[in-house]
């Protein structure tokens, strides 16, 4: 993958090079001073909202969550371990305040949880990706701190369309999550009777 990435930017900086010599370098200051203070705007917000879930982790308020939800998680992800449950439980709250950084630690320790070790994924290992990968986003965070960070003049219009798009994705991805699980189901079955 190293080499990929170093491929792609010897061929851009190469290309960037022959068609205008002279703005090389100012371009690529400007564009490394760009990443620098999107880099220091979305960490002041992750600091805060990691913060917060670190105190609802050391308050015990993550059990709560849990419960709260465990309705939902039960339906999304069957019988799963308490401890998958908690972490499940942050991972979509995290989701839902739009912070996948912030939500990648809690969804992989989730996942090493829903591991049975067998080689293949199971199913609630397989909706917990689509999950992630879709995740309804009541407020999109991180966009809106990277829109503010570079300077939009109303970063939160992205707020609505966000949530329609993802409540969208997150509805067919589990429907059809759902549907691949009974497919497979029967098929095991078919296969175990033949």
């Amino acid at each position: 993958m190293n080499k990929i990435w170093l491929s792609l930017m010897l061929v851009c900086v190469a290309a960037m090079t022959i068609v205008n010599p002279a703005g090389t370098l100012p371009s690529m200051i400007a564009a490394a001073e760009s990443a620098i203070a999107v880099t220091f705007g979305l960490l002041a917000v992750y600091v805060v909202w990691l913060g917060l879930f670190e105190l609802l982790d050391a308050t015990g308020i993550n059990d709560a969550l849990a419960k709260a939800l465990s309705p939902f998680i039960r339906f999304l992800y069957g019988d799963i371990p308490p401890l998958a449950q908690s972490r499940i439980a942050m991972n979509m709250s995290a989701n839902l305040l739009g912070l996948g950084g912030a939500a990648t630690p809690m969804g992989i320790e989730a996942a090493k949880l829903l591991d049975d070790g067998s080689g293949r994924a199971s199913d609630a290992l397989i909706m917990l990706i689509v999950v992630n990968a879709t995740s309804i986003q009541l407020l999109p965070t991180t966009i809106i701190g990277i829109r503010a960070a570079s300077g939009s003049v109303s970063p939160a219009d992205i707020i609505l369309p966000s949530l329609v798009a993802t409540v969208i994705t997150t509805v067919l991805g589990v429907g059809l999550c759902k549907l691949c699980a009974k497919c497979s189901k029967k098929l095991a079955e078919k296969r175990s009777r033949s």
